[in-house]
């Protein structure tokens, strides 16, 4: 007969939005053991899995932090239930939480200030502990309806269902009855129980034990404080959500996502392993790229299946078409093998079927007298995707709509070890040729955006940045193929230029924190990647400066935003790179390098 032999949890801690699927083990009629659900629809020898979820909730409400979600909240920020900030946002687990988190912190006070349009009377900001007896305090014995009341900021709305259950001073409500639960704002706080059993068919009558499992108490999912769209005049008017109002411009995101496959709780040991779980980050990954509204989402380090299974559909949903380049690899399995995808907005673009250049870097001309050993050296781990698009006539982003208008993307990730410069210059040099063919037979716009894994000052930044690389530069030290040589080949004639280094060519006083934040030396951003072993800038979007100009720019993330004491990834930022995003418009000016 069907049996259910374990039943356990990926993650022990519940997060809001985040789907939990229970891992459950049958062992079947034939003795044999499986993970295949059998649900009522197909019995198996008479009898189906039955589930159900459960909210457990106690007589005493629990508030969680808001910088420690795991912990249990102590204290409470009076000024931001004065603001009248979400109150999820409000609470922390000690004292030194909430002086560690001040700087960043404070930020929310500010922004809702300035949303409030409040009298600019400075107003002293206070926190409470949850069992003071003073004025103001929010006392941790609530009762449980007056708690969920606060945390749902005042509403008196009845939450849940009628109890089904109740025994030693607990209630369970009946949530959900599939297999997967996405856990709600209702069940922050509270445990939920799992229940799996084994059911006759014919009968509906349970047979045999029931299983049941307890999570952690759900926690909400935590929101670091929204990055805004900076124009870089100072001429440009910006709608209520910080996006440009102009019509006439398009915007381009460009982000490493990092694949499940290289997301170890051993290289990333500083990530709570729930904020880690691929289910929480592809749900915060997603909710952060459809925030910002690109027109055109270039991410890198896809997972194959995760593309297919995960941001191909969802971002389907939002409006947007999607090609994908799984890199060149040899060996492994072929769902974990990452790539590059590229989404653009059907109501903006269409995808233009154009030259073989258009496709990947690894179908570039090698050399016949390289030898196989050296294929693999050059293109095992690299991807370049590059797509031509055309403008949709009927929302025209470009100044000439008179005339057909083509854009060229190429979304790459240079993925070579450190020691293989000689690889990491080729690979860039390569895809630099294929799009100056792309340039020769079109008058195109360009965009070339990734993660190239090359620090601003490496010899792949200067081919990019300055179109060539100075014959004494230490990076063409390493060429054992002589795949560099002559050192004079190593140009292009395409006018790139860096789109945030025009943080660095703008003025006035509103722009001095955005320059902070960037490299005086190279006009790059301070970093782009943020591991405890590595910051640093490795992330770029370069445009072709003769035909586009860049209107506005994401703001960089500082140290502050990080919080002093945090890498990434973490529970607010679900990669360990930060999100590139540029508004372009069209220029008519047409001078070459």
């Amino acid at each position: 007969m069907l049996s259910v032999v374990r039943v356990h949890l990926p993650s022990e801690i519940p997060i809001v939005g985040c789907e939990l699927t229970p891992y459950v083990l049958l062992r079947r009629p034939d003795k044999t053991v499986s993970t295949d659900d059998v649900p009522e629809t197909t019995p198996l020898d008479g009898h189906f899995l039955r589930y159900k979820w459960y909210r457990v909730q106690n007589d005493k409400k629990v508030a969680v932090c808001s910088i420690h979600p795991s912990e249990q909240a102590t204290l409470q920020c009076l000024g931001c239930v004065k603001a009248k900030i979400p109150v999820s946002k409000s609470y922390h687990c000690t004292t030194k939480c909430f002086s560690d988190a001040w700087q960043h912190h404070r930020v929310l006070h500010d922004r809702a200030a300035s949303a409030l349009n409040e009298n600019g009377n400075e107003e002293e900001e206070v926190f409470g502990r949850f069992n003071s007896t003073g004025s103001g305090a929010t006392n941790s014995s609530l009762s449980a309806s007056a708690s969920s009341a606060s945390l749902t900021n005042g509403s008196a709305t009845p939450l849940y269902p009628a109890a089904i259950t109740q025994r030693s001073g607990e209630t369970w409500f009946e949530v959900g009855r599939s297999k997967t639960y996405t856990p709600t704002a209702d069940d922050v706080g509270h445990v939920l129980k799992f229940e799996c059993v084994v059911v006759d068919a014919e009968t509906k009558l349970p047979v045999g034990h029931v299983n049941t499992i307890l999570t952690s108490r759900v926690i909400p999912a935590p929101s670091p404080i929204p990055r805004r769209i900076i124009p870089v005049d100072g001429m440009a008017h910006l709608d209520v959500d910080g996006r440009m109002t102009s019509s006439g411009t398009f915007t381009v995101l460009s982000y490493n996502v990092l694949s499940e496959a290289y997301a170890s709780n051993d290289l990333y040991n500083y990530c709570p392993s729930w904020a880690l779980s691929w289910p929480y980050r592809r749900q915060n990954l997603l909710r952060e790229i459809v925030g910002y509204r690109p027109d055109i989402i270039c991410l890198q380090e896809v997972q194959s299946d995760h593309y297919d299974e995960f941001f191909s559909p969802e971002l389907d949903k939002h409006g947007y078409y999607g090609l994908y380049k799984r890199k060149e690899v040899y060996s492994g399995n072929t769902n974990t093998i990452d790539g590059c995808a590229t989404f653009f907005r059907r109501d903006r673009f269409s995808h233009v079927e154009f030259n073989k250049a258009a496709q990947s870097l690894t179908e570039a001309t090698i050399p016949t007298t390289q030898k196989k050993t050296a294929l693999n050296r050059l293109v095992k781990d690299n991807v370049a995707l590059i797509v031509v698009l055309e403008a949709k006539v009927n929302n025209q982003p470009f100044d000439n709509p008179g005339k057909r208008q083509l854009l060229c993307v190429a979304n790459t990730h240079v993925n070579v070890p450190q020691d293989l410069k000689d690889v990491k210059l080729w690979q860039v040099h390569t895809l630099l040729k294929g799009l100056e063919k792309i340039a020769a037979s079109a008058d195109i716009p360009m965009l070339v955006c990734g993660d190239f894994n090359s620090v601003p000052g490496s010899a792949p930044h200067a081919l990019l940045a300055m179109g060539k690389v100075d014959p004494s530069h230490p990076d063409l030290a390493v060429d054992p193929l002589n795949i560099l040589r002559p050192h004079s080949k190593l140009v292009h004639q395409l006018p790139l230029v860096s789109a945030y280094s025009s943080f660095a060519r703008t003025v006035g006083l509103g722009y001095e924190q955005h320059k902070r934040r960037m490299d005086g030396g190279t006009n790059e951003p301070l970093f782009t990647n943020v591991t405890r072993d590595f910051i640093g800038t490795l992330d770029y979007i370069f445009y072709t400066a003769d035909s586009l100009v860049v209107e506005s720019l994401l703001e960089l993330l500082d140290e502050e935003s990080l919080r002093k004491d945090t890498a990434l990834p973490s529970p607010e930022w679900s990669s360990d790179h930060i999100a590139l995003l540029a508004e372009f418009r069209c220029c008519k000016n047409k001078s070459r390098r």
